[in-house]
């Protein structure tokens, strides 16, 4: 089973300045960056998945912040896509560049927002290793399984879309000859609707199915909706799980037949979950999570500067106090400085934080006792120092530290190495 990070112009500065929060001199974005596949070694996943809806603007495509621009999309499609996301060469030779719409951009659309032959020509200019085929998203999976007469026009209409064009993909794949390997993307409204879709996929001559619209959907229902394609399909018909949210989980997963499967979510936890932003292994055999340690800046973070600019915050007051947090910190670190010094000044910063949010003093009170007992187990056990990755390693504490990008991003690349490797033991142990 492989692990494929979905791209989302995801590199950090390799020679930020953590002490002052700069850029390294004559630091060119992108040019002068590194993917979390150039940091660390080795790779953190085992392929990478583009959405062409990141790439390239159409109409009805929801604006994303993960944009290319006209230029980088010009650069993708003339250098390959391996060049430009810097995955080639004999170390990345074999590994898998995974080609998708990006079906949730244009998911309030009446139609997909490009054919087919827009797709195929995308995918062959940019030199993807596989495709899937123009998909149209459906939400609901209802494991009843209701027959297609007692469903709306529009789900229907978004079954048939999707099939119709899965058929003209394929047609088109073989007609050019294309490069790539062709999936066949799988929608439906039910297990029995996507089991259906996929029996004929495989009628059409797919032989890897690409199974969507799992985003929501929790871990049962995605397992209905396994068992109820493992007994529709051949054995040898590969699936992949496109935008797999349940990525912790995959333990549940290995007695499925999946090949491989696309998720960002080790990463975007590194700084959107409440409490569980960096991963370890633990010695169960499992994942074990800790909370980052909350310093923002106080000039630039948006509560705290609403604060200020209402007059109830002293911008140099919090200054100095982020100053002595990020020094106590250190010092800690350095082992010339205790964990309760380093807690008290990080939760004398966190309360400002706490009181941005215009809550009652009980509930003031309530939340950084919870935020304190999260990062005091943190500094008790301080995580950052056991691991031996290459970013924890040259980072040290600052990885752990919640603020700016170059910081989250690094925890976010670590999160994805100890992912792989947290699945490549979940396989070994299910052999």
């Amino acid at each position: 089973m492989k692990f494929l990070y979905s791209d989302t112009q995801d590199y950090v500065d390799p020679g930020y300045d953590f002490i002052n929060d700069v850029n390294a001199p004559g630091r060119r974005r992108y040019w002068d960056d590194m993917y979390a596949h150039e940091l660390m070694a080795p790779a953190p996943y085992d392929g990478l998945l583009v959405s062409m809806s990141a790439v390239r603007q159409a109409a009805g495509v929801a604006k994303s912040k993960v944009r290319y621009s006209t230029a980088e999309e010009q650069r993708m499609l003339r250098d390959g896509v391996r060049k430009f996301l810097r995955y080639g060469g004999p170390k990345f030779k074999d590994a898998m560049v995974l080609g998708d719409c990006g079906a949730f951009a244009y998911a309030d659309s009446k139609a997909p927002a490009y054919p087919p032959q827009e797709v195929v020509e995308f995918y062959s200019d940019a030199g993807f290793t596989h495709g899937v085929s123009p998909d149209h998203i459906i939400f609901d999976c209802l494991t009843d399984n209701p027959p297609a007469s007692e469903m709306a026009p529009g789900i229907l209409e978004r079954f048939e879309i999707t099939l119709g064009n899965a058929e003209e993909f394929l047609s088109l794949t073989e007609a050019e000859n294309c490069p790539f390997e062709p999936l066949g993307a799988v929608q439906g409204w039910s297990p029995a609707s996507m089991a259906d879709a996929a029996v004929r996929l495989e009628k059409m001559g797919y032989r890897y199915l690409a199974i969507g619209g799992l985003v929501p959907l929790k871990v049962d229902v995605i397992k209905h909706v396994l068992r109820a394609l493992r007994d529709a399909i051949k054995p040898e018909t590969n699936i992949h799980l496109l935008g797999f949210a349940k990525a912790d989980s995959i333990h549940q997963f290995t007695n499925f037949g999946i090949t491989s499967f696309d998720s960002t979510s080790p990463l975007i936890r590194a700084f959107k979950d409440a409490k569980a932003n960096y991963y370890m292994e633990s010695p169960k055999g499992g994942l074990d999570y800790y909370a980052a340690i909350r310093i923002p800046q106080a000039i630039e973070n948006p509560r705290l500067m609403q604060g200020i600019k209402r007059g109830i915050f002293s911008a140099e007051d919090l200054q100095k106090r982020e100053q002595k947090a990020l020094a106590a910190l250190r010092k800690f670190d350095s082992g010339s400085g205790k964990a309760t010094e380093a807690l008290d000044a990080v939760m004398d910063y966190q309360q400002f934080l706490t009181l941005g949010d215009g809550l009652p003093i009980e509930k003031h009170e309530k939340e950084l006792m919870k935020m304190r007992t999260l990062v005091e187990r943190t500094l008790d056990e301080a995580p950052w120092k056991r691991c031996n990755c290459s970013v924890c390693i040259k980072a040290g504490v600052e990885v752990i530290i919640f603020r700016s990008s170059n910081r989250n991003k690094r925890r976010g690349f670590h999160n994805l190495g100890v992912y792989h490797k947290h699945v490549q033991r979940t396989l070994e142990n299910h052999r």
